[in-house]
């Protein structure tokens, strides 16, 4: 299992940031899209390192089009030197076509195309066969030399998607490289929806799971002393609420039984009550969702969880005083 740590979510500090993973000895590193581009910050991460594995988790596919990311992320393949995984999410409907003003339908459909459309216009880069990609929602069948960045030695970056629902799952098994699971998943969900539709997608593409990547960013939650255990538990269970709050991702507190606090959550969402959101995430919920242990007996249940199905396993690195505890649970995560 790769152990991936730290994320970056501003140009600001990235390249610093990422040189401390790279020197902690993670394997990956990534880049989110919340209040900053997600392709930037890699741009000075792929500069200030050598070895560590790069990544967007997630970009926001949709509110972009499969040309100009294709081009971004063929730049930072090459700057990376083979480094870079584009991670694509899609977002929900609300802020593609209000925050973006984009179009949204079909999502996991269009997601496919999209995804088929980057492996297309790289094909033509690389391969130098003739662009002509015509689907439902692009099109793209005009490359001229002036605009073609030519073949590179590192080929195309790999794809991992970002999904929640059976649809975009099945998607992401049927065409990308690797699945990204939403922090908003459980062992349980992983078990009996994630797997099954990432395996169809396989079988769709006449493929099998072998070496495809699962990567699990889990919840963590964790701490030295008692406090630090109590305050890491109060952070988590207002990132649940948030998720728990949209209605996509309520097929996942169904399988639980606890689709009525989706109704809540979300309740609270729509009367400016953000603060208090996290006071109906009980202890029950908070264990299902998160890893809850403390450093030494952390990784044995992260293994327990995910140890014979995910491939890689992020999170962040807690703050601590001990650094080589935590240098001792990725260790102990990459033994078989």
């Amino acid at each position: 299992m790769k152990v991936d740590g730290g994320a970056v979510f501003q140009l600001i500090g990235a390249d610093k940031a990422a040189q401390e993973a790279e020197a902690f000895g993670f394997d990956g590193f990534w880049s989110a899209e919340t209040n900053h581009d997600p392709f930037l910050p890699l741009v000075l991460a792929a500069e200030h390192t050598s070895t560590i594995e790069l990544g967007t988790s997630i970009a926001v596919a949709f509110a972009r089009n499969p040309m100009n990311v294709a081009t971004m992320a063929n730049d930072l393949q090459v700057f990376s030197e083979g480094r870079f995984t584009l991670g694509l999410g899609s977002q929900i409907k609300p802020h593609i076509t209000k925050r973006f003003s984009m179009e949204w339908s079909h999502p996991a459909a269009r997601m496919r195309e999209f995804v088929l459309a980057l492996r297309a216009i790289w094909d033509c880069w690389h391969n130098g066969t003739k662009l002509n990609f015509r689907g439902d929602f692009y099109s793209h069948t005009l490359m001229t030399p002036f605009f073609e960045p030519g073949r590179s030695e590192f080929g195309s970056p790999k794809v991992a998607l970002a999904g929640v629902g059976d649809l975009m799952t099945k998607v992401a098994g049927e065409v990308c490289d690797g699945f990204l699971c939403h922090g908003f998943s459980t062992e349980r969900y992983l078990r009996e929806v994630t797997l099954p539709a990432l395996t169809e997608g396989r079988r769709l593409a006449g493929k099998t799971m072998e070496g495809f990547e699962i990567n699990t960013p889990g919840f963590l939650v964790t701490g030295e002393t008692e406090e630090e255990l109590a305050e890491a538990a109060l952070v988590t269970k207002g990132r649940i609420a948030f998720y728990g709050s949209t209605p996509g991702y309520r097929p996942v507190l169904e399988l639980h039984g606890w689709g009525a606090l989706q109704d809540e959550l979300n309740k609270l969402t729509k009367e400016g009550r953000w603060d208090e959101m996290g006071s109906l995430i009980d202890d029950e919920v908070l264990n299902t969702f998160a890893v809850v242990a403390e450093p030494e007996n952390l990784a044995a249940e992260i293994k327990r969880r995910y140890g014979d199905v995910s491939t890689r396993i992020s999170f962040f690195m807690p703050t601590t005083s001990d650094p080589d505890r935590w240098r001792a649970v990725v260790a102990e995560l990459r033994q078989p």
